[in-house]
């Protein structure tokens, strides 16, 4: 059985006690041995186990949860416990307790948002490796953890659980003839513009917020707000406009470069990508734009131009 500990799991360990990475590693190897050593959670697939910190050194007791499949274990979260020996009504212990199963059910959630991202996004890098070549070449590589973190903390803002897991596959679309490869041939940014055009956005409402300073409180111009996360452009070529994900609500939004109102588009990140895929394999039922192809790209009927209507070619599935 493989066992993964997340990165910000050794990260943790690394802060709560010179022995605690050790004790993890240590933990790893039996659960290779005995997958269901801990007790269930109660959520489909997650365990929690705990470490007696008397074994080590450096290591509190610990309080371990992992997600538990078919041919892998990863280890999502880890918590000193500390109970209070002073405590007679157990009051201490249920109140950890039950910040324990709240976490654990956080990351229950997370874990189930980050298969949903993997399946949609799979189902449509599946799609164009069948039947647009040219589009899926166009796709970057997946981020690496760091680089993921690095923008964190360049943004200066939580990436969201579901964006963290889209760029883990892939990190932007490049474009495949020039045609990103989300409906109306928007394209996913890559990291650096990501970065760029948030900076863009928060200098253009730091301007705003000087000239509100002047205004009566319901005349007051926002054109940005800080949680907002540009994720898609209008093209691979065109950063104009686009789609952002705020990070507060977990829904999607529209942006301009000229800074006109932002419509709302009630998807999340999640169904965004479900119904993308939903077009690509039934076209028939698609809604608001149909996939087709020229010269082995994908290429949506909302963006060709008169002059490509020859080349383009339908896809009816």
């Amino acid at each position: 059985m493989k066992v993964e500990i997340q990165s910000d799991v050794r990260d943790t360990a690394a802060r709560l006690g010179a022995d605690v990475p050790y004790a993890l590693k240590a933990l790893a190897g039996q659960l290779a041995d005995d997958p269901d050593m801990g007790s269930p959670s109660g959520m489909p697939g997650m365990f929690t186990v705990v470490v007696d910190g008397d074994m080590f050194d450096d290591c509190p007791d610990l309080s371990v949860g992992y997600l538990r499949e078919p041919d892998r274990i990863e280890i999502r979260f880890l918590e000193a416990l500390v109970l209070s020996e002073a405590s007679t009504d157990g009051s201490d212990q249920e109140q950890e307790l039950d910040q324990g199963e709240n976490q654990v059910a956080d990351l229950v959630a997370a874990a189930a948002t980050v298969r949903e991202i993997a399946d949609a996004w799979g189902r449509i890098t599946g799609w164009l490796k069948d039947h647009a070549p040219v589009s899926y070449a166009a796709l970057r590589a997946g981020a690496t953890p760091a680089a993921i973190a690095a923008l964190e903390e360049d943004l200066g803002i939580r990436i969201p659980v579901e964006l963290h897991g889209l760029w883990l596959l892939t990190s932007g679309d490049e474009g495949g003839n020039g045609w990103g490869c989300l409906p109306g041939n928007r394209a996913l940014m890559s990291l650096d513009s990501v970065a760029a055009t948030y900076r863009l956005k928060m200098e253009a409402q730091a301007d705003e917020d000087l000239s509100n300073t002047d205004r009566p409180q319901e005349e007051r111009i926002t054109v940005w707000e800080a949680s907002r996360i540009p994720v898609i452009a209008l093209g691979p070529a065109d950063s104009t406009t686009g789609l952002y994900l705020d990070a507060e609500s977990g829904y999607l939004g529209r942006w301009s470069r000229y800074n006109e109102g932002p419509g709302e588009v009630r998807d999340t990140l999640v169904t965004y990508l479900e119904e993308a895929a939903d077009m690509l394999e039934a076209p028939a039922l698609a809604a608001g734009d149909k996939p087709g192809l020229i010269d082995g790209a994908l290429v949506w009927l909302s963006s060709i131009s008169p002059a490509q209507e020859d080349r383009w070619q339908p896809w009816t599935g």
